[in-house]
């Protein structure tokens, strides 16, 4: 019989991408032990994509980023404070450590749980932060990170079948997104992401406008690009380059993101956020990769295509590079767009 006093804590600050890899096992544990409570600490840029979420009770909000900026003002130190005392607020019965670095693991640790857990070294992005957990687990090799944060909660006894992703969504978003569409006369269309995080994961702009442009001359999908507002240059270059009439930057919001992607009948990209978005609403994906692994960090649907150039994995940014994703043509693509599209749309 549950315990009514269990309380859990999730510990996955950033990003975008891994925090929504992350939302199964909140799920789970959600479902396993309807009695607990389960609360999430997560960085305050980020805090938006656990809005709503059916499974959480509280989410304790921290800055870390921002204190890094500004570390020598007595104004930080007081964040500082309040943000550790919220955090430790609740007695908590586990911590669970879905991020592998130092920080996290000193999180999971500031928060007092009787139990902390987290990753065995070998799948810790700093190893030597494992000694601050109390339980370390080894998930089987070869599989989607997905399946790696679910066995975090599997060795406190969640049931792990169903992979759930509550995203945010709202009336007033939905309604934005339908009347932009409707201003672009837009209604079949695909989505198209062209950044990233780090420049190695990401095709070069050259190939993405060489794709728009055969794209747009052979079929009626609509092409919009989607991107950051600090990639707004990148993206205007690429339609600029392409020439296509049919293809336009949409800005919006991660929560008006989230809506165009579930609209969208396509999504092409590399692995980034909006991609890992974008599967998490179930859009049919073309993942384009590189150096990152597709069988870890790729779509997961059983239609979803991934292309890799099949070069060294990293997953980490030491060790990157400043050139841009290569070994992957323009018509190998293209074939798997075409493809995809079939698969789900006939």
């Amino acid at each position: 019989m549950t315990d009514p006093a269990q309380r859990f804590l999730i510990v996955r600050l950033s990003s975008i991408g891994d925090i929504v890899h992350a939302l199964p096992a909140a799920a789970a544990l959600a479902e396993s032990f309807p009695q607990a409570q389960i609360h999430w600490v997560v960085e305050k840029r980020h805090a938006l994509l656990l809005d709503g979420n059916p499974h959480l009770h509280r989410v304790v909000i921290l800055d870390t980023l921002g204190w890094r900026r500004h570390l020598t003002s007595s104004a930080t130190w007081h964040e500082i404070r309040n943000g550790v005392g919220d955090l430790r607020r609740t007695r908590y019965s586990v911590a669970f450590d879905f991020q592998g670095l130092w920080k996290s693991a000193v999180v999971a640790w500031l928060s007092r749980a009787q139990e902390r857990v987290g990753f065995a070294e070998r799948w810790l992005r700093e190893p030597s932060a494992g000694v601050l957990y109390t339980q370390r687990v080894s998930p089987r090799a070869h599989v989607h990170v997905v399946q790696e944060n679910l066995a975090l909660v599997e060795r406190r006894g969640a049931h792990t079948e169903r992979w759930q992703f509550p995203l945010p969504r709202n009336q007033e978003d939905d309604r934005h997104v339908d009347q932009q569409l409707a201003a672009l006369d837009t209604k079949d269309f695909i989505i198209i992401n062209p950044g990233g995080g780090w420049r190695s994961k990401c095709w070069s702009p050259e190939n993405y406008a060489a794709l728009i442009r055969q794209w747009a001359g052979a079929r009626r999908e609509q092409i919009l690009l989607t991107g950051s507002p600090s990639e707004e240059p990148l993206l205007e270059g690429i339609l600029q380059n392409a020439g296509a009439q049919r293809a336009r930057y949409l800005p919006t919001t991660l929560v008006q993101f989230i809506a165009l992607a579930r609209r969208a009948r396509l999504f092409i990209g590399g692995d980034t956020g909006p991609l890992h978005l974008a599967a998490a609403v179930g859009t049919p994906i073309v993942g384009i990769y590189g150096p990152t692994d597709p069988v870890r960090n790729g779509p997961f649907a059983a239609d979803d295509i991934a292309l890799s150039n099949y070069g060294p994995i990293n997953h980490t940014r030491r060790g990157t590079y400043p050139a841009y994703l290569s070994g992957i043509s323009v018509e190998s693509v293209v074939a798997a767009v075409e493809k995809r599209l079939a698969r789900a749309h006939g």
